[in-house]
């Protein structure tokens, strides 16, 4: 991988009023590399991006895009950069070419070098053949396709993606990493920011913001290693709801977390091998029954709602 910075944050701040709504935040992304941007709501995360699109101005600190300060050179990074939203900004009468159209006229592109992007985008996209659909008659897999094509019909060498798969399904989700990942091959950065943890393990990067503060930074191993306070427990058992209100219930286990996982209920302490036999006593005593359970390898949303707290 490139070690060559993509983007830099340098002490990014941002005030309003007596609100620090972001705070001296530092983290830097590398060229050709997904780098996932993660947070819950009222966290700091959506005016990070905003910094970092130039869309509002910092209260301090700057955002470097390839090797150029953001603020001042909005127009000189757009025709370097790409943005989606999670909304696709597509035109829903429009057809797939006359979007595509539109946006590359909007680049800027002359009417042979867009007939070739324009080309290079639909096979990409896999929308050959889809040309004279309108867009509102597209699913949201086909239409993330669509806006993710346009959004790199000018071939930027850095594209933000502010929650691109939500609301899709996850057949669609996973061919859209797919063409995540041919973008990196081609020395593409990816900045992107998801609530789905299962994306998140596969950046190949990634940056926690809580309270306006980046509270990890690191691959997901790494973050996983650093924070994870204690191992993980898995239990299935009768009744899940019931599972954690009586774990969290008993103080005397000394556990860090009891959390709902689907249908199963994870818990984490350290050695919590040690409190297997305890458990299940405590449940029993409470006519739970247990199904399975057995001690497994953290996951990013273990580490997150750990973190989170």
């Amino acid at each position: 991988m490139n070690q060559t910075s993509a983007i830099t944050v340098k002490n990014l701040t941002k005030k309003f009023g007596d609100f620090t709504a972001v705070n001296g935040i530092d983290f830097e992304a590398r060229r050709g590399e997904i780098f996932g941007f993660l947070g819950p709501n009222g966290s700091g995360k959506t005016t990070t991006i905003r910094m970092m699109l130039g869309l509002l101005t910092p209260t301090a600190g700057d955002v470097e895009a390839l090797g150029i300060s953001v603020r001042g050179n909005q127009a000189e990074l757009q025709k370097r950069v790409g943005y989606m939203s999670q909304r696709f900004s597509l035109y829903n009468d429009l057809t797939v070419l006359q979007n595509l159209q539109f946006y590359g006229a909007a680049y800027g592109l002359g009417n042979h070098e867009l007939k070739e992007r324009i080309q290079n985008a639909l096979f990409m996209a896999g929308l050959e053949g889809r040309e004279k659909t309108k867009t509102k008659d597209l699913s949201g897999g086909w239409r993330q396709r669509l806006a993710l094509g346009a959004a790199i019909l000018h071939q930027p060498e850095l594209i933000y993606l502010d929650e691109p798969t939500a609301g899709v399904d996850p057949i669609s989700r996973r061919a859209f990493w797919d063409l995540l990942y041919q973008l990196v091959s081609e020395d593409v950065t990816v900045f992107v920011t998801t609530h789905y943890m299962d994306e998140a393990e596969h950046c190949h990067r990634l940056a926690f913001i809580q309270r306006g503060n980046i509270i990890a930074h690191g691959s997901p191993a790494s973050i996983k290693e650093n924070l994870m306070k204690g191992q993980v427990l898995e239990i299935s058992s009768s009744d899940a709801i019931k599972t954690i209100k009586v774990l969290r219930d008993a103080k005397s286990l000394a556990l860090e977390e009891v959390e709902l996982y689907g249908s199963l209920v994870h818990v984490v302490a350290p050695d919590i091998g040690k409190k297997q036999k305890e458990i299940k006593k405590i449940l029993k005593q409470e006519n739970i029954y247990v199904e399975d359970m057995a001690q497994i390898e953290a996951s990013l949303e273990d580490v997150f709602i750990a973190s989170m707290k």
